[in-house]
């Protein structure tokens, strides 16, 4: 496995305000069986899902300011191209029809999506994969992601995931811990996963893993996609996600790799934001004061009904914009209007590269909320 050649980075990104998407995205709803609304995950049409409140913007500045020798930036969309976005030898836009059978098409399923993002052409070996509400928030070092043999892993702070069968009102997240355990476990007794540690181990955990990049190896992707055909295929047959299919690439594939020794646990400074929750702001500040010893946050919009210019959108847009004001290469040279004020007054913040690493060693002072993958 090259360990010289460049880190490539892969966003999945969507503009839920487009008038062409959205008829799409109402014509698919429609023309589902009638039974299949009882199959959608929670959260799995809602607005907060699709928004895009310049995440992508910001978690490029990050990308940039804190890990500048990554490789080539892919960011794949539904037909879709946010406008300030600047050309530029280092990125590349890939269409859904460009990796995704025409079949299988249209899907607002990102577990869908996020499922054929090896196959990408010229994709590097080893690569990061970033939902477009995770930013890295101090300078990023590979050997702290990737491993000789593999790559590391980490735990959400979320609390343990009940040992039972998928449910229809659990979180995508915590369906995926059980089917990919269940998985594991009946083809470990079968004698059909070869490598797989029969001692209790890490993989054996009933917990989520956090919204974090994800480090990847594309060997590994593609032969687990030989490996374990039918995961791949049920997650790749929905329109939205569904309950019972639910995503692999957070937690199958990252199970699979601690299962087999590719992956190693690691403990990370983070945080995660629930933009919903009556503390927004709270958790806003506490994300100022650590920002530049993080080695990544996500800000997870669950502001599920939020309309434009619902003041929750505009505070995240107003704490990115003072913890990550240069603009990267990526943008046009135009300005974005940012109010210069959240809605509840915040403390003053520090330098952002003066806050004690200690500080941050903890875990999110959101724990217990509900992740969404």
């Amino acid at each position: 496995m090259p360990h010289d050649s460049p880190i490539d980075i892969v966003y999945l990104w969507v503009d839920g305000n487009d008038s062409n998407w959205r008829s799409k995205r109402q014509t698919a709803l429609q023309q589902l069986p009638r039974d299949s609304s009882d199959a959608m995950a929670l959260y799995s049409n809602v607005e907060g899902r699709f928004r895009d409140n310049h995440e992508l913007r910001y978690s490029l500045r990050a990308l940039e300011t804190f890990f500048p020798d990554h490789g080539h930036v892919y960011i794949v969309t539904d037909a879709q191209a946010p406008d300030w976005l600047r050309q530029s030898d280092r990125l590349t836009l890939v269409d859904h029809r460009e990796l995704i059978p025409e079949l299988s098409l249209p899907t607002f399923d990102s577990g869908h999506i996020e499922s054929w993002i090896h196959h990408i052409p010229g994709l590097s070996e080893r690569y990061f994969y970033f939902n477009d509400d995770v930013f890295l928030g101090a300078p990023m070092r590979v050997q702290d992601w990737f491993h000789p043999d593999g790559f590391y892993v980490t735990w959400s702070d979320d609390p343990q995931v009940t040992d039972e069968a998928m449910r229809m009102d659990a979180t995508s997240l915590e369906n995926a811990c059980r089917l990919s355990i269940q998985w594991l476990n009946q083809h470990l007794h079968q004698g059909l996963a070869k490598g797989l540690r029969p001692d209790p181990s890490p993989w054996q955990t009933f917990r989520t893993f956090a919204h974090s990049p994800r480090p990847m190896c594309k060997s590994i992707l593609l032969a687990l996609e030989a490996t374990a055909p039918d995961m791949f295929a049920a997650v790749r047959s929905t329109v939205f996600r569904s309950w019972n299919k639910p995503t692999i690439v957070s937690d199958f594939v990252l199970r699979w790799a601690l299962a087999h020794g590719v992956a190693q646990l690691r403990d990370y400074r983070h945080r995660y934001v629930s933009t919903g929750e009556g503390d927004q702001n709270a958790q806003l500040q506490d994300l100022e004061r650590h920002f530049g010893v993080l080695d990544f946050f996500c800000i997870n919009d669950t502001t599920d009904d939020a309309q434009t210019g619902d003041p929750r959108l505009q505070n995240v847009q107003t704490v990115l914009q003072t913890i990550l004001p240069k603009l990267s290469g990526y943008e046009k040279p135009s300005a974005l209007a940012v109010p210069t004020q959240r809605v509840v007054q915040a403390v003053s913040v520090p330098s952002k590269f003066q806050t004690r690493a200690a500080d941050a060693q903890g875990p999110s002072k959101t724990q217990g909320l509900k992740r969404r993958a």
